[in-house]
C-alpha cells in the first residue's frame, strides 16, 4: 500500500490496493492504524459488487442496519443506498438527504460506530469539477485545543444524544421525503447518554464527543449552563484548521473515523446531476487497541 497524507488536519489517500480482495492481516492492521492517524481514508479507483463491499466493511466490525430500514441493496439490509435519483414512476432510489448537517453517526446509539464506508458509483460533476463534497472536522484536535479549565469541567461528564433531533431537522428542509419517526422506530433508538470526552480505541488519545446533530444537553447541569457550554463546543469545532473536505471521484471508497471526527454532506447538486453511493456503518465491536498494538 502507498499512503499519501493530505497535509491537512485530516485525510490520506491509500493506493496500491484492491479492496475487492480479502485484506491480509498485515494490510488490515495498516488500514486500522491509518484510520486512527488520519481520520479519513480515500481508496481511489475501486470497483466491486455489493457482496465484496460488505465483506470489506465487515472486516472492521459488525455492520449496522439503519433504524429507518429504507433504501438498502437487495439482500443486504446493512448496505444503504444514498442517491438523489428517482425511478421512472417517481419513487426515490435512495436516501437523498443523508448527512446534511454536522453530526457523528451513531452517537445516538448505546453501541457507537467505529467508521463509515462509502463507495461512489455516480458523482455529480459541473463544469468539469465534482460537487457534493463531504466535510470533516478533527475531534482529536478539537479536544487538544480546548482551554484546560474547560477540559476539567468536561471531565467525567456525559451528554444526552437523541436520534429524533437530527431526523426532525432534516424533515423540515424543503423537499424532504422523510416521514415522521414511528413509535417503534423511537422505541428502538431512545435518547442515550455519552461521555463528552472519550478515549479513542485506535489512538488511545482523548477526543471531544459532542456534535450539533444529536447532542441535546449536558446531563445533570443547569440547562442554561449546558446550552452555553455546548454552544461554545460547537463553535470551537468550526476552526478552519480542524476542517478537511473531500471532493468525490467515481470509484472512491471513503472510510472515516466516526469517533474522532464529525462530518457534513454538502448537497450543492440538482436532480439532473446524479449521485449514487453505497454506504456501510461499521460498529465498534472489536478490541481495536489489541489489533493496532
Amino acid at each position: 500500500m502507498n499512503i499519501v497524507p493530505t497535509g491537512r488536519s485530516l485525510g490520506a489517500t491509500i493506493g496500491g490496493i484492491d479492496l475487492a480482495d480479502l485484506l491480509s492481516d498485515s494490510d488490515f492492521r495498516t488500514v486500522l492504524r491509518a484510520l486512527g492517524q488520519y481520520g479519513v481514508l480515500c481508496f481511489p479507483g475501486q470497483s466491486f459488487e455489493t457482496p465484496a463491499f460488505a465483506a470489506f466493511a465487515r472486516r472492521f466490525g459488525e455492520l449496522e442496519v439503519n433504524v429507518a430500514n429504507q433504501f438498502h441493496e437487495p439482500d443486504f439490509p446493512e448496505i444503504m443506498i444514498l442517491s438523489n435519483q428517482v425511478t421512472p414512476d417517481g419513487k426515490p432510489v435512495g436516501l437523498n438527504d443523508a448527512g446534511q448537517g454536522w453530526h457523528t453517526d451513531m452517537s445516538y446509539s448505546r453501541e457507537i460506530a467505529l467508521a463509515n464506508v462509502l463507495h461512489a458509483l455516480a458523482v455529480p460533476v459541473r463544469n468539469g469539477t465534482s460537487v457534493g463534497e463531504t466535510q470533516f472536522r478533527n475531534m482529536h484536535a478539537a479536544y487538544d485545543e480546548l482551554p484546560e479549565s474547560l477540559k476539567h469541567t468536561l471531565e467525567g461528564r456525559t451528554a444526552t444524544h437523541d436520534f429524533e433531533k437530527f431526523w426532525e431537522v432534516m424533515r423540515q428542509r424543503p423537499g424532504s421525503r422523510r416521514a415522521k419517526l414511528t413509535d417503534e422506530q423511537k422505541r428502538r433508538k431512545p435518547p442515550v447518554s455519552q461521555p463528552l470526552v472519550r478515549v479513542h480505541p485506535l489512538t488511545g488519545r482523548n477526543v471531544l464527543y459532542a456534535n450539533p446533530g444529536y447532542t441535546m444537553w449536558i446531563d445533570g447541569m443547569d440547562r442554561n449552563d449546558s446550552d452555553t457550554i455546548l454552544d461554545y463546543l460547537f463553535r470551537h469545532q468550526e476552526r478552519a484548521d480542524f476542517l478537511y473536505a473531500h471532493r468525490w471521484t467515481v470509484g472512491d471508497v471513503l472510510m472515516w473515523d466516526n469517533i474522532g471526527t464529525v462530518h457534513n454532506a454538502i448537497a450543492d447538486y440538482t436532480l439532473e446531476e446524479p449521485r449514487y453511493m453505497r454506504r456501510a456503518q461499521v460498529m465498534a465491536t472489536l478490541d481495536y487497541r489489541s489489533l493496532v498494538g
